[in-house]
């Protein structure tokens, strides 16, 4: 399905970021002097690309075909996608308040970036997995092909009137600078 394609090419930019953020957690852990401002870039992106985008196209578009072709909205494959879709935008608040406490001077702030960055990277990960491997196998299972080939026009309307104009080019960008500050 064209549609589920597009989402896991999303999600193979989503993975690197993770990975750069990652490795600043893990130096941050140990100690070594990290730029603040990298995980106020992790949370742009996130909150910009993985949510704004990614997640939008999912819970606008993929979730409500899903619904309509049978699959139970409620204690079913997608209310768990949902509960981890929030529970990152939990992390990522949590990481965007520590590192601007850490912009703002002292140390107290570092276990608390530490502790959501590398959450949110947890959860993302096991989220894409499921994703990749098991929801949208599902999804290409159930939707009928014409509705199929909606899904993905409609991912371009999300694209281009709800996200805005480059949004993939800047975030792209940003993924590649993340990697190269996070040492790829």
């Amino acid at each position: 399905m064209e549609a589920t394609d597009i989402l896991v090419n999303e999600h193979r930019l989503i993975e690197h970021v993770l990975g750069a953020l990652e490795r600043r957690a893990q130096s941050l852990q140990e100690g070594a002097a990290v730029r603040t401002e990298f995980f106020l870039d992790a949370v742009d992106f996130i909150r910009n690309y993985a949510d704004g985008c990614h997640h939008r196209k999912e819970e606008g578009a993929l979730f409500p075909a899903m619904i309509e072709a049978g699959i139970p909205e409620e204690n079913g494959p997608i209310a768990v996608m949902l509960g981890e879709h929030e529970q990152g935008r939990v992390f990522n608040r949590g990481m965007e308040k520590a590192a601007k406490a850490g912009v703002a001077g002292g140390t107290a702030h570092r276990e608390d970036l530490i502790r959501n960055a590398l959450g949110y990277a947890a959860l993302l990960r096991q989220h894409i997995r499921k994703e990749n491997e098991i929801l949208f196998p599902m999804a290409e299972r159930v939707i009928p092909p014409a509705a199929q080939n909606q899904l993905a026009v409609e991912f371009e309307r999300i694209e281009r009137e709800e996200t805005g104009a480059g949004v993939h080019e800047k975030y792209h960008a940003m993924a590649e600078a993340m990697a190269e500050e996070a040492g790829r």
